[in-house]
């Protein structure tokens, strides 16, 4: 049986990578590719180096994120069936990656810079994974990186849910209305973007009443024909 990619996006504290991380173990030979984290990754290295964001500060549209990557050292290890980023290597702490200042960076930057180089990256590391494993891509552009993607899944869930998940990841230290607004503000930038635009492949999942990650992973799992019975 040949190897599928599955593609999973959404807005902020919908629960992506809580889905994509019950898929994984769900689904025999799969590989989860962050690449939410791996923007990430790369805006945090940039938004903590002060000389190259005064320099870049004037030209923005004009970033090439690939190049950034690059001087940064960041590379891509598969451990434990996911990705995991280092930084001139050294492992980066993904609650940096998902701090909210990252986070809000992220959704700023990534909307203007330019970032086809990058794209070309991570297409030719999903073919290179294929051979071998199913992919399972969390991330944004998904159908522009990956075309081809035999399932793309955009997971939703309402404003208040969002909120309510992203103040347990942050354990409580950012108040609820200080989440809601950046939740509010990151979906503007990111529309903005056209990060939220649908293709004709895209299936849309709302998980506002699910009440875990294995909960919404189930209505992933139903959607998925060929590994419906696992």
């Amino acid at each position: 049986m040949e190897n599928i990619v599955i593609g999973i996006e959404g807005p902020v504290g919908a629960g992506k990578t809580s889905i994509c991380r019950e898929l994984i173990k769900r689904m025999p030979n799969t590989i989860l590719l962050n690449g939410g984290n791996l923007y990430r990754a790369i805006v945090y290295c940039m938004i903590n180096n002060k000389d190259m964001m005064q320099s870049l500060k004037k030209e923005m549209n004009n970033i090439d994120i690939k190049q950034i990557m690059d001087y940064f050292k960041i590379e891509i290890r598969i451990e434990n069936n996911e990705s995991e980023f280092y930084i001139d290597g050294k492992k980066m702490e993904e609650e940096k990656m998902q701090s909210q200042e990252a986070s809000m960076a992220v959704s700023a930057i990534g909307g203007t810079a330019k970032n086809e180089a990058l794209f070309e990256f991570a297409r030719q590391l999903i073919n290179t994974i294929k051979i071998k494993s199913n992919v399972i891509i969390s991330g944004r552009s998904i159908m522009k990186i990956y075309p081809q993607a035999d399932y793309h899944f955009f997971i939703t869930a309402n404003l208040e849910e969002r909120v309510n998940r992203k103040y347990v990841q942050y354990k409580g230290e950012i108040s609820k209305e200080e989440i809601k607004q950046d939740i509010i503000k990151r979906d503007e930038l990111q529309e903005k973007a056209g990060f939220y635009e649908l293709d004709k492949k895209t299936q849309v999942i709302d998980v506002s009443d699910t009440k875990s990650a294995s909960e919404s992973a189930d209505k992933v799992m139903e959607k998925l024909n060929l590994y419906s019975n696992v």
